[in-house]
């Protein structure tokens, strides 16, 4: 599974670039080769993965402000926009309401809501970095709890939110959508049409740079997982030893190179038709991981809880323990299994058949779908064969190796400190 997530991490560099070079053609209306700004977002992230853990901090502080502030806006004019405020010389100048709403949910019926799951893992992958940057921060006790807690509100009112209000003002079948004609030069994401749209003159503009910081934002997630991850595996023999070196400033720095060297890839998808079909491997192959990344996640904690009690230990040893538990990750494995059954079925019989009419797809259909499975078949024959590991019974499972110390001290204090609160801010800390 280190080298599913490292692939998933790997291959979102080359992919991220794609998007952002097409999002571009927003304003250029294709009158610039895409590959001039291919090179400038990898040269861009080449100088911020050039500071470390503290340039990725600082971007990912600074981008995250621009698209908080971003979402919280579109969400306010997006229902101001549905209960038919917007200008009267644009198209939500009256009730809008629900008059989308029979086309959108379920289009293409059952096989329609199985083909999404997808793209839908890629968009919520990424999470898991918190877990990545909590290895490298020195007061893991207080950031951890708090960061989880703002993903967690993040998603729940930021992104379904926002996708809510593009579901009830931009038609599925809408043709200025990204994807609905190999990058066509004059589409555009669905959050930049509701401003377009609505005649909101600049609006659509801004939301449009807000996307292309986005893009590249998750292309420095991208390599910074994809390089902590892979230097991760070398110092645990899974990858080669050259991969383990880490420089004075803690730069895992071979590891950052090969990450950044794949960037080149997304030169291969400079043509629209190029682009589009590059865009659907390297999404095949990284929201699947995704998928599998979470899947494994869940199988962990929930060997991690049965271990830790079967050894002796109790949960008060724990400091930040899952909200709803060990069920939390049996309810989240038992969902990536029906997802990925979900993938295999419309990889054989895609939406509309196969290309040639048929019902069962081709092949090249197939592993655009999910070649993310056979990587990770392949790669775990070989760790196998390669390590001839034995399977760990809950008993043996080594719970100490790595481990922080915890200061509880500084635990207790902060306990303390919360039951001595107010109960306004005791929502805050419970919340928050």
């Amino acid at each position: 599974m280190g080298w599913n997530y490292f692939l998933q991490w790997f291959f979102i560099l080359p992919f991220e670039i794609v998007v952002a070079s097409f999002t571009i053609n927003y304003w250029t209306q294709g009158s610039v080769n895409p590959a001039v700004f291919m090179a400038v977002f990898l040269v861009a992230l080449i100088i911020i993965s050039a500071f470390g853990t503290l340039g990725y901090a600082e971007e990912e502080f600074l981008s995250s402000f621009i698209k908080l502030c971003a979402i919280v806006t579109f969400i306010i004019i997006g229902i101001v926009l549905v209960c038919g405020g917007g200008p009267a010389s644009g198209r939500y100048g009256e009730f809008w309401g629900t008059k989308l709403f029979d086309e959108q949910p379920f289009k293409n019926g059952f096989k329609g809501f199985c083909s999404v799951f997808v793209t839908a893992a890629f968009a919520f992958a990424g999470t898991e970095l918190i877990g990545l940057a909590a290895s490298e921060s020195k007061t893991p006790l207080q950031t951890l709890p708090s960061a989880c807690k703002q993903v967690f509100w993040r998603v729940t009112l930021f992104y379904i939110l926002s996708l809510l209000m593009v579901g009830l003002l931009i038609s599925a079948d809408d043709e200025g959508l990204i994807g609905t004609e190999a990058f066509a030069n004059s589409q555009a994401s669905p959050f930049v049409l509701v401003g377009k749209y609505a005649h909101l003159y600049g609006y659509d503009h801004f939301i449009n740079a807000v996307i292309v910081i986005s893009v590249i934002s998750i292309g420095l997630s991208g390599i910074y997982g994809g390089s902590r991850t892979l230097t991760a595996m070398a110092e645990q023999g899974y990858a080669p030893k050259l991969f383990s070196y880490v420089d004075r400033a803690g730069r895992p720095l071979y590891s950052t190179i090969l990450v950044l060297a794949v960037g080149f890839l997304a030169f291969a998808g400079t043509e629209p038709k190029s682009g589009q079909e590059l865009f659907d491997w390297l999404l095949g192959i990284s929201g699947l991981a995704a998928l599998f990344t979470w899947g494994s996640i869940c199988l962990a904690h929930i060997r991690f809880r049965m271990a830790w009690k079967r050894q002796g230990h109790t949960m008060d040893e724990i400091p930040f323990k899952a909200v709803l538990g060990i069920y939390g990750s049996y309810l989240g494995l038992g969902l990536s299994i029906l997802v990925f059954i979900a993938q295999m079925y419309v990889a054989i019989w895609p939406v509309g058949g196969g290309p040639d009419g048929g019902e069962l797809n081709d092949a090249a259909g197939f592993f655009k779908t999910c070649l993310a499975f056979p990587v990770v078949i392949v790669f775990w024959i070989v760790g196998y064969v390669w390590k001839r590991p034995t399977f760990l019974t809950i008993d043996k499972i080594d719970l100490d190796s790595g481990r922080r110390e915890i200061d509880w001290e500084l635990h207790r204090a902060m306990e303390e400190k919360r039951a001595r609160a107010n109960i306004a801010m005791k929502v805050v800390y419970k919340l928050f």
